[in-house]
């Protein structure tokens, strides 16, 4: 039988690394805005498919973006938005 860890526990000792920590914080605005789209998505019963068509692009765009692999413009964030009906926010702490 295999030893689970939380996932709480693992993140805490991984983040113990400062190299890890740098990294994860420089990645976290990226993550925050694909978490966020994800969810959207998905509480609205959209599939990515549905989700390309109401924008006028590929399937394969959405799910470059929902990956991490996708370099989306601001107008494409946007238009994103609109199609999920909400509102695009961007600023600086």
């Amino acid at each position: 039988m295999k030893n689970w860890r939380k996932w709480e526990d693992v993140k805490k000792e991984l983040l113990s690394d400062p190299k890890v920590k740098k990294e994860y914080d420089r990645l976290g605005p990226e993550f925050t805005v694909i978490s966020q789209l994800i969810e959207l998505r998905t509480k609205r019963k959209l599939t990515q498919k549905e989700l390309a068509d109401k924008l006028g692009t590929k399937q394969s765009a959405i799910a470059r973006l929902e990956s991490g692999r996708g370099n989306p413009t601001l107008e494409f964030l946007q238009k994103t938005a609109r199609a999920l009906n909400k509102k695009l926010i961007i600023g600086f702490e």
